[in-house]
């Protein structure tokens, strides 16, 4: 056994050195290009931009900050499938690395046999023979960096996977977020609907009771039931889209959860909502996590550029292998037993009518793609922020006016069923009254939904959420 270690030893010592060949590297060195969208927010009576402000690299407990909706997301965490199948491809994404760099080792193999041979009929110690060999077979230099260059490839992929797993999360908490905020809009809807029903029915009873009396068409009657109607169809409608919101929830969540855990109407929603401002840079994007796993896709494809290279120049392998032979255990591993093989191999392409040209051209092709890809998601991440900064700087105003328009159609829907009972506004002014406060108030509580949506956006679009930020392979 000290000779095998002895021997064993020299070969490898040997062998190790080439690997310190292997540093030289085909691939273009690698630039971050330039953000292809303007240096700062949009400014301007729709944009609100705070010029001394920066965004807040915050968790998602900073903007929701209702505990309620709080533990649906971390309920959510754990259980939706999204996110397993997420994790999954990421615990996958890091072991392919591992096998691709994998290659850039030599192999150790032993193999072992015993035989015994039948000779003249019989058995005997002459016809067993005990073999062993072990070595490293066919291990390839790595003198161009194509194997460096491939693990390099890899690793930035599963950086990509991990980028698009927080995407997958990043979405998760938004859109949960977003149904539990569309949950309390339509309970409020819900709502004003049996409310307006309520007092429809008020409005058929004394319509019917003034046909009756002579003083009263049937077409009042009538146009009574139809705001009714109306009311009761959009009361049968709102409790089946609640039962919907309900789904979807226990959808994202992945299981089934506690309803008291839900709100009662928009006004907690947003009560329970920090705005998120918008800083002066537009570096905070490269945050996002859709931005950050192009970034990645083209860091990958940049090291592939290098492997395709490394493929025009020759290829060459070592094999180092030593075996025992002997027809006794007691004298396997003496002198006479060994055999030593030490070998290398060199081959190059010479002639392929330009495939391997073409595929490093294919290889600067596909870089080229990941640039535009990686340009274009910044670009959208600009315009989607923009977007919503727009948004959120009206928003104030008209939910103003909404309210104030809501106070309005109120007090006149009041002052003309008054009239009404004292016979002097037509019943076609107040079932218009009722009308138009039903709208209105509906209209309300829709402008309040696109404030809690806005504050949503802002989270999803920003992306910065900082419990979200991959780790590396």
């Amino acid at each position: 056994m000290k000779r095998l270690t002895a021997v064993t030893t020299r070969l490898m010592a040997g062998v190790l050195p080439a690997l310190a060949l292997g540093a030289c590297s085909l691939a273009p060195k690698y630039v971050a290009p330039a953000p292809p969208v303007p240096a700062s927010w949009p400014v301007g009576d729709a944009y609100l931009a705070q010029s001394e402000a920066s965004l807040p690299l915050v968790s998602y407990k900073e903007v929701f900050r209702d505990p309620r909706l709080q533990a649906l997301v971390e309920q959510a965490l754990t259980n939706n499938r999204d996110l397993r199948v997420a994790a999954a491809n990421i615990a996958a994404a890091r072991a392919q690395v591992r096998v691709t760099r994998a290659n850039q080792f030599p192999a150790v193999t032993a193999t072992t046999s015993a035989t015994d041979s039948e000779t003249g009929g019989g058995f005997g110690q002459n016809g067993m023979n005990y073999t062993l060999r072990g070595g490293i077979s066919s291990f390839e230099l790595d003198l161009f960096g194509k194997l460096a260059n491939a693990t390099q490839s890899q690793r930035d992929t599963a950086l990509a996977t991990e980028a698009s797993a927080r995407t997958v999360r990043l979405g998760l908490v938004a859109d949960l977020a977003l149904g539990w905020a569309t949950y309390a809009a339509d309970r409020d809807l819900l709502n004003i609907a049996q409310a307006t029903a309520a007092n429809a029915a008020g409005s058929v009873r004394l319509s019917g009771a003034r046909l009756k009396g002579g003083v009263a068409a049937r077409t009042e009657l009538r146009q009574a039931e139809q705001v009714l109607e109306t009311a009761n169809g959009d009361v049968a409608s709102q409790k089946a889209q609640l039962a919907q919101d309900i789904n979807a929830i226990r959808l994202l969540i992945g299981a089934d959860f506690d309803q008291t855990l839900l709100p009662a109407g928009i006004d907690e929603v947003n009560a329970g909502l920090s705005e998120l401002p918008a800083g002066t840079s537009t570096q905070v994007l490269l945050r996002r996590p859709d931005v950050v796993q192009a970034e990645y896709q083209l860091r990958a494809a940049n090291a592939d550029i290098g492997v395709a290279r490394a493929q025009l120049f020759p290829s060459i392998s070592l094999s180092a292998l030593i075996g025992f032979a002997s027809t006794s255990l007691s004298s396997l591993f003496d002198g006479a037993s060994r055999t030593t093989t030490l070998g290398g191999d060199g081959s190059w392409s010479i002639f392929n009518a330009g495939g391997l040209s073409a595929n490093v051209a294919v290889s600067k092709a596909q870089r080229d793609a990941a640039l535009a890809t990686y340009e274009k998601a910044i670009q959208t991440a600009f315009s989607e922020t923009a977007d919503a900064l727009a948004d959120q700087g009206t928003l104030a105003e008209r939910l103003r006016a909404a309210s104030a328009f809501t106070a309005a159609t109120q007090d006149a829907a009041r002052l003309t069923e008054a009239t009404y009972r004292r016979g002097i506004a037509s019943s076609l002014d107040n079932l218009d009254a009722q009308r138009t406060l039903y709208s209105a108030r509906r209209t309300e509580i829709a402008v309040r939904l696109q404030q809690a949506t806005n504050r949503v956006t802002l989270y999803r679009v920003l992306g910065g959420d900082q419990s979200t930020a991959p780790a590396q392979p």
